[in-house]
């Protein structure tokens, strides 16, 4: 099957066009594709670069001492050249006697050999210095990021890929690394060379320091003109690559499927699509950063010749010693030579500034909002839960719940039913303030839930979600992860009550077992039985079952009922299902469609009315 390349692009958010002058994430609620691309309005380059710096400069010292280093470098290795001047001046001159020539010869090697004997030693301070507080700075980075990152609503994560993500981790921040490793030491040393050998330029002879000036102004438009097609076009080589690390983790998550249903092909002609847009991204920044390093390099040529050319002249006719052209004509050469080596870092200088944006913008999206300065934690939460006239959209226009209102109280299980994408989901995560309401109100014990810390609210409700996750680490300690102070027999008690602990003593190592790749070596109901161990093991009074006994046959889930209604005997229980027989002994049951509570009632009252509830349990009507 053909794929259509401009509908491939258009559905993962990249554009045929060029990059925009500015990259930027679509914030929280915005329903975006999965792979949008870094659009909107440009950011501000000298802020990126001065947030970079600020990174840094919490070792000012070592950055000072670096600076220290590489001015003293420059020092003694441009004066050290100085200094083939008087020397040669003094071998070439006929009246000096040949014994003073010699002796003026070997203290001027003397004397400069001592000085790059310091310039080297400085050199190799400053990268030190700066090597040291760069990689301090990259920490600093990746912290700050993880830490937003951890601060974020789920908002963001419901509106941004996992691969779009991780590429602010590795692509981003590696670019970052280059720069502040490598590239900035280049630049600092760059940029001190500059400085002294213009001091000396203009020392040794004015004339030629003016040809030298005239001749920058072109090298530095054409670096300038070059610079800025390669800083548009390294924004759109990270946001197509962003796109293709998502498209690849998608993918690998989703290999099964891939192969049931053979979309290995389309996959594959998919990602050559995607892969061939990021390659053309790259051709163009390559291209752009890598003619800038022989252009400039050229146009100093140039300016050497002519120096040259108008040194010999001066010499001719104005009596211009024939060390200072010597002199003259090598700092033209050592001038142009950084302002080359410079040009030749801009790709380098260009993507870590583009990656920079990226981790910068997510590190301006805004977290979870702060709790109220009186926030409340109460020593002691029944789990008495009320949700009156509770109105919600993810996207304004689009009302998910609407008017909806009941109530828990300690020890009762209340369930949701209804058809997919009627809202269920929803309600639970308003309870944990995964999303805060539009209008009305909920509250537990009688406290609005606004009004509770948020780590407090989570701490007292447990979760156990449709889609399994489990960490890297042993059984035991994915279980403790709903109560880390808990003892191992709580562990092995919660295991029991999931029915759980019989499958986990046939581990291998038991409990030891380690579980990587998200328990890839346990079966798919396994890992929910565990799951619905870590909720059972927390002692949080309100107790959430999204689907909880979907990926369990029938047999475990009658097993893991009985334990559960041990465990639920004394908390608020808010059950989810498409079951309808694991619902049947609730204390009340809410039919919602179209975010809109239509029947509420206990089983039997339910199919008494012979409603949406009675066709969907006889089987009359699908949850579709």
């Amino acid at each position: 099957m053909a794929v259509n390349r401009e509908a491939l692009l258009k559905k993962y958010g990249a554009s045929e066009a060029a990059p925009s002058r500015g990259p930027s994430m679509g914030g929280p609620g915005r329903r975006n594709n999965k792979y949008i691309a870094a659009r909107g309005k440009p950011k501000n380059l000298l802020s990126s670069v001065m947030r970079l710096f600020s990174y840094m400069g919490k070792d000012r010292y070592k950055l000072i001492l670096a600076v220290v280093s590489a001015i003293v470098s420059a020092v003694t290795l441009l004066g050290g050249s100085y200094l083939i001047r008087p020397v040669l001046n003094a071998v070439v001159d006929g009246t000096v006697p040949a014994a003073e020539k010699i002796d003026a010869l070997l203290n001027g090697l003397l004397v400069m050999f001592v000085l790059y004997i310091v310039g080297v030693a400085t050199a190799y301070s400053r990268s030190y210095f700066m090597l040291h507080a760069g990689q301090n700075a990259i920490v600093r980075i990746r912290e700050n990021l993880f830490a937003r990152l951890e601060r974020l609503p789920v908002r963001y994560y419901d509106t941004h890929s996992h691969g779009e993500i991780m590429s602010r981790f590795t692509n981003d921040i590696d670019a970052i690394g280059e720069l502040v490793n490598n590239t900035l030491v280049q630049f600092i040393t760059g940029i001190m060379s500059i400085a002294i050998t213009l001091f000396l330029m203009l020392y040794t002879n004015l004339i030629l320091s003016a040809v030298v000036l005239l001749m920058m102004p072109v090298i530095v438009m054409a670096g300038r003109f070059i610079g800025g097609r390669s800083r548009r076009y390294y924004r759109g080589q990270q946001t197509a690559l962003g796109a293709l690390n998502g498209y690849i983790e998608e993918m690998v998550t989703g290999q099964k499927v891939v192969k049931v249903f053979n979309h290995e092909s389309v996959a594959t002609e998919e990602f050559d699509e995607l892969s061939g847009f990021l390659r053309e991204r790259q051709m163009d920044a390559q291209f752009f950063g890598g003619i800038m390093g022989p252009v400039v390099g050229n146009l100093s040529q140039v300016c050497y010749g002519i120096v040259a050319a108008v040194g010999g002249i001066l010499c001719i006719t104005s009596g211009f010693d024939i060390g200072g052209l010597t002199v003259f004509t090598n700092y033209a050469r050592q001038f142009s030579r950084p302002i080359n080596e410079l040009s030749m870092q801009m790709n380098t200088v260009f993507a870590a500034l583009a990656g920079a944006e990226r981790v910068f913008d997510v590190m301006d999206q805004p977290p979870e909002a702060e709790d109220k300065e009186n926030a409340v934690a109460p020593e002691k939460v029944d789990g008495y839960v009320r949700l009156e006239h509770v109105t919600f959209s993810y996207d304004p226009g689009h009302v998910i719940l609407k008017d909806v209102s009941c109530y828990a109280r300690p020890g009762q299980k209340i369930a949701f039913v209804g058809s997919t994408g009627a809202g269920k989901t929803t309600v639970t995560n308003l309870l944990n303030r995964f999303y805060d309401i539009e209008e009305g109100t909920i509250t537990l014990d009688d406290i609005d839930i606004k009004d509770y810390r948020r780590d407090f609210l989570r701490k007292n409700i447990a979760m156990v979600l449709q889609d399994t996750h489990l960490f890297t680490g042993t059984v035991m300690e994915n279980i403790r992860y709903g109560r880390p102070d808990a003892t191992d027999e709580e562990v092995r008690e919660a295991a029991r009550m999931a029915c759980a602990d019989g499958f986990i003593r046939r581990l291998k190592h038991g409990y030891d077992t380690m579980l990587e790749g998200d328990g890839t070596n346990l079966s798919q109901g396994q890992r929910q039985l565990l799951n619905i161990a870590r909720a059972a093991i927390s002692k949080a009074p309100v107790l959430i079952l999204d689907e909880a006994t979907s990926s369990v046959d029938t047999r475990t889930e009658r097993l893991i009922e009985k334990g559960m209604d041990t465990l639920m005997s004394t908390r608020t229980t808010f059950v989810i299902a498409h079951r309808l027989s694991t619902v049947r002994n609730s204390n009340a049951i809410m039919v919602l469609e179209h975010g809109e509570i239509i029947e509420r009632g206990t089983h039997e009252q339910l199919l008494e009315l012979k409603g949406r509830y009675y066709e969907l349990y006889t089987g009359k009507a699908e949850l579709d």
